[in-house]
C-alpha cells in the first residue's frame, strides 16, 4: 500500500559500530536496541551486528529479549527493565542477563533458586545520580554481602547510568563518576570481582575517559546521530534510516490560499501543493511544520501548514512533482539531509524521541 517508508542501511550501521569501535580502542560494545532498536528495527539490525562481531546488546524489556533469542541471536542480552520475579524461569530459559537494582530482586533469586536449583545471570547496576533504578551505595553493600553467602549466584558485572554525560557542562557526570569508582573500590575491598563493568552511554563515549570500564553501552551513535547538540566531536557517523513517503495529491492554488488546520499557512502567490502520504501517527512530528521542510529531487521545498495525522502538505512553487514519486523526511539522499538531531534542535526534543516515533503505518525496508 501508499505509505511512509523507513528504509534502513545495514551497511551504514555496521560502519558506524566500526567507527564507534575505532574511537574506543577496540573496546567491547554493548549494542542498545530497545524500543525496537530505536525505531530501526531491532531484529534486523541485531542479526546485522552480530554477523558484524558484535556480540552484547541491551534491551529494556525480557520480551524484548525473548524476540531476539527467537530471531536466533547467540550473543549476550542485558535486560535493563526492574527485575520481575515472575520471568525469572523465562530469563533462565532464554539465557538472559537480568539486573540487580534493589535488594527485593536478589531476595527473589535466592528464593528461586531454592525453589528451581537455577538462576539466571546477573549484573548489578548501582545508582550514582539519575536517581531511577539502582542500588544505593548502602544497599550495594547489603547485596554483595548476600551474593557472598549465596554463591550459586554469581554476578558478572556492576553499571550505572549518567544523567548529563551528553551535556556541555560535565560537572555533574564526574560527581556520578566518583561515586562509581567508590563502589568499585567497596567491591574490591570485599574481594568481590566481576568480569563486566560499563558505565558510558553513547554521550559519555565521546565526552568522558572510561578506560576503567571495560564495556562501553551505545545506543543513538549506531543510529548514525549524536545525542545533543552540546556534544562536540570530530567523530562522523552515518545517518542509518531515510524515512521517505509518496506524493499523492497535486493542485494549483491562487494566491492568499490557506493550507492545512488552522490557517497557519498562506500561500504568497499561485502555488502548486502536495499532499503526503506520512502524518504524526506515523512519526513526523507535528511541530516540525514551522521550520519544516523535504527534498525532491535535489531540491528543498517547504512544509506548508501543520502536519496532521495522516497526511501533510508541501508548497512546491512553480515546480510540478510526480504522482507516487516519493520525498524525503529525514535521512540523505547525496548531498542533501535532514538529520534528526536538525528536526530535534529546530523543535525541541531530541534523536531519540524521534526515532523511536518512527511507526504507525511505516513499512520498514532493509538494505545492505
Amino acid at each position: 500500500m501508499r505509505g511512509p517508508e523507513a528504509i534502513i542501511n545495514l551497511s551504514h550501521l555496521k560502519t558506524n559500530y566500526d567507527t564507534v569501535k575505532n574511537h574506543l580502542n577496540g573496546k567491547r560494545i554493548m549494542a542498545v536496541v530497545k524500543a525496537n532498536g530505536y525505531g530501526h528495527g531491532s531484529i534486523p539490525c541485531s542479526i546485522a551486528l552480530e554477523n558484524h562481531g558484535c556480540d552484547f546488546f541491551g534491551v529494556f524489556s525480557i520480551e524484548e529479549g525473548i524476540e531476539l533469542r527467537n530471531a536466533g541471536l547467540k550473543s549476550d542480552i542485558l535486560v535493563f527493565s526492574a527485575l520481575d520475579p515472575t520471568t525469572i524461569n523465562d530469563a533462565v530459559k532464554n539465557n538472559l542477563i537480568l539486573n540487580i537494582s534493589d535488594k527485593s530482586h536478589l531476595d527473589a533469586l535466592i528464593i528461586f533458586y531454592k525453589r528451581k536449583s537455577k538462576v539466571p545471570r546477573i549484573h548489578i547496576k548501582v545508582d550514582t545520580g539519575m536517581t531511577r533504578l539502582g542500588l544505593e551505595i548502602d544497599e550495594f553493600k547489603e547485596v554483595l554481602q548476600l551474593l557472598i553467602e549465596n554463591p550459586e549466584i554469581k554476578c558478572e558485572g556492576i553499571y550505572s547510568h549518567f544523567a548529563t554525560a551528553d551535556e556541555g557542562d560535565l560537572s555533574y557526570a564526574f560527581e556520578q563518576e566518583k561515586k562509581f569508582k567508590f563502589i568499585l573500590n567497596l567491591a574490591d575491598q570485599l574481594d568481590y570481582q566481576v568480569n563486566d563493568i560499563h558505565f558510558s552511554n553513547s554521550g559519555a563515549a565521546l565526552n568522558i575517559d572510561q578506560s576503567y570500564c571495560n564495556i562501553t553501552r551505545v545506543g543513538m551513535l549506531l543510529y548514525g546521530a549524536l545525542p545533543s547538540n552540546e556534544i562536540q566531536t570530530s567523530l562522523f557517523v552515518q545517518p542509518v534510516m531515510n524515512f521517505v513517503a509518496p506524493i499523492v495529491s497535486i493542485r494549483s492554488v491562487a494566491k492568499n490560499t490557506y493550507v492545512s488546520y488552522g490557517g497557519v499557512y498562506k500561500t504568497n502567490s499561485k502555488t502548486n501543493i502536495a499532499v503526503i502520504q506520512c502524518g504524526f501517527a506515523d512519526g513526523l512530528p507535528r511541530s516540525w511544520f514551522k521550520n519544516g521542510y523535504i527534498y525532491y529531487n535535489g531540491k528543498q521545498y517547504r512544509i506548508a501548514g501543520r502536519i496532521c495525522m495522516d497526511q501533510f502538505m508541501v508548497d512546491f512553487g512553480d515546480d510540478i512533482p510526480k504522482i507516487d514519486d516519493k520525498v524525503l523526511m529525514i535521512g540523505k539522499d547525496g548531498n542533501n539531509e535532514i538529520r534528526f538531531e536538525t528536526i530535534a534542535n529546530s523543535i525541541q526534543t531530541t534523536p531519540y524521541v524521534l526515532s523511536t516515533a518512527i511507526g504507525g503505518r511505516t513499512q520498514r525496508i532493509y538494505q545492505g
